[in-house]
C-alpha cells in the first residue's frame, strides 16, 4: 500500500505542473499522444516538439540609424527582435526615449541594452532634479559610454543616441560594442547596416532638410529590412528638434524598398 500511495505521488510529465517543477523550459513539451518524451530530447539540430529556442537570448538583430539637420535629428529602426531564427516580436520599438528631447536607438542583446537604457534614464532624472534644468544630449552619451565602456566584458549592446539641446542644436553619438564615443552628422548600425554602407555614403549630403534626412533614413533602412534576415517588420521613426519629438511609423507594405 505504501509503494502503491509513493507511486501516486510521482512526478507524472503529462502534467503541467510536473512538468514546471521538473523543468521549466521544457514545460510545454509532450509527444503527440500527450505522454511525456521517455528521452531528453537530441541537443543537436532541431527536435520536433521541442522549444529549446526560447532558452537563447533575446537579440535585437536589427537595422538602426540617426542623421542630424539644422535644427534637429531624425532617429530610425526596425521592430524586428529575434531569438535565433524565431521571431519573437515583429513590432518592437527599438527607439527609447530617455528624456523628453534625447532618444537611443538600441541593437545587440534587447536584455542588456533595455538595462543600460533604464540605469541612464534614471541618471538623466537625478540630473535634471540636481540642476533644475534639461540635460545635454552630450551628458546623456556619457552617462551610456561610462556604463558600456566599464561593462564592456558582460554587455552586447550597441547603442545610438540622439537628441536636440539648446546648447549644441541636434546631435548624433555612437556607441559601439566595447564602449567608445563617437559623435557623427549620422551613424547606422546593427546586423542591417552592414548592408547599406555604400548607400549612405553615395546619397548623405551635408545639410540635408529635415524632409531629405527623413526620406534618406526611411530608403536606407527598408533597403537594410529587405537584405538582413534578421531586420524587418515596420519603421519606427522619431524627429526630434526644439518644437518636441514627432513620432512615424511606416508600415512593411509602404516601404519605399521592399523585400527581395
Amino acid at each position: 500500500r505504501r509503494a502503491a500511495a509513493m507511486a501516486s505521488m510521482a512526478y507524472d510529465r503529462s502534467r503541467f505542473i510536473d512538468r514546471e517543477l521538473l523543468d521549466p523550459a521544457r514545460v510545454m513539451e509532450t509527444s503527440a499522444d500527450g505522454s511525456s518524451y521517455a528521452t531528453p530530447p537530441c541537443s543537436e539540430g532541431h527536435t520536433e516538439g521541442s522549444l529549446d529556442f526560447l532558452k537563447q537570448a533575446v537579440d535585437l538583430g536589427t537595422s538602426i540609424m540617426a542623421v542630424a539637420f539644422d535644427g534637429g535629428v531624425i532617429v530610425g529602426a526596425d521592430s524586428r527582435t529575434s531569438t535565433g531564427v524565431y521571431i519573437a516580436n515583429r513590432v518592437s520599438d527599438k527607439v527609447t526615449k530617455v528624456d523628453e528631447r534625447i532618444f537611443v536607438c538600441r541593437s545587440g542583446s534587447a536584455a542588456d541594452t533595455q538595462a543600460v537604457s533604464d540605469y541612464v534614464t534614471y541618471f538623466l532624472d537625478q540630473h535634471r532634479m540636481a540642476y533644475g534644468k534639461p540635460p545635454k544630449v552630450a551628458t546623456a552619451a556619457s552617462f551610456f559610454r561610462e556604463m558600456c565602456y566599464h561593462n564592456k566584458n558582460m554587455l552586447t549592446a550597441g547603442i545610438i543616441v540622439a537628441g536636440w539641446d539648446k546648447f549644441k542644436g541636434g546631435q548624433v553619438y555612437s556607441i559601439p560594442v566595447g564602449g567608445a564615443l563617437l559623435e557623427r552628422p549620422y551613424t547606422i548600425g546593427g546586423s542591417g547596416s552592414t548592408y547599406i554602407y555604400g548607400f549612405c555614403d553615395a546619397y548623405f549630403q551635408p545639410g540635408m532638410t529635415r524632409d531629405q534626412c527623413e526620406a534618406f533614413v526611411t530608403k536606407a533602412l527598408a533597403h537594410a529590412m529587405a537584405r538582413d534576415g534578421s531586420s524587418g517588420g515596420v519603421i519606427r521613426l522619431a524627429i526630434i528638434d526644439e518644437a518636441g519629438v514627432e513620432r512615424k511609423m511606416i508600415p512593411g507594405n509602404k516601404l519605399p524598398f521592399g523585400p527581395l
